[in-house]
């Protein structure tokens, strides 16, 4: 199941859920969860691929999209803004490493 994390774009404010962890939403309704979360582009490819491989393909992405999401949205400039403990867990899961918001002077 997948574990929730808060993200937040320290630019615009903008706060979403970053997911790591299986995907059943993806296991079971294929590219619909992307175009709900706005992840256009990736919900139309799992819909296409759901209909040429007659489903099979959500069994794979299940594994991978909710990765490949939260590391879209730490790419995007999001940083994690949930519990110590859960900013952790999605760091080590996701390999990102800690980075620091305040650039320091030197």
């Amino acid at each position: 199941m997948a574990t929730v994390v808060m993200m937040r774009n320290p630019q615009t404010g903008i706060i979403k859920k970053g997911f790591v962890g299986f995907s059943w939403t993806t296991l079971f309704f294929g590219g619909f969860p992307a175009l709900f979360r706005g992840d256009w582009l990736m919900g139309a490819i799992l819909l296409f691929l759901g209909i040429v491989t007659f489903g099979v393909s959500g069994l794979i992405a299940a594994f991978i999209y909710n990765k490949t999401y939260t590391t879209k949205l730490v790419e995007n400039g999001y940083q994690f803004a949930d519990s110590e403990a859960l900013n952790a867990l999605a760091r080590a899961k996701l390999g990102v490493s800690m980075v620091d918001p305040v650039p320091s002077v030197t």
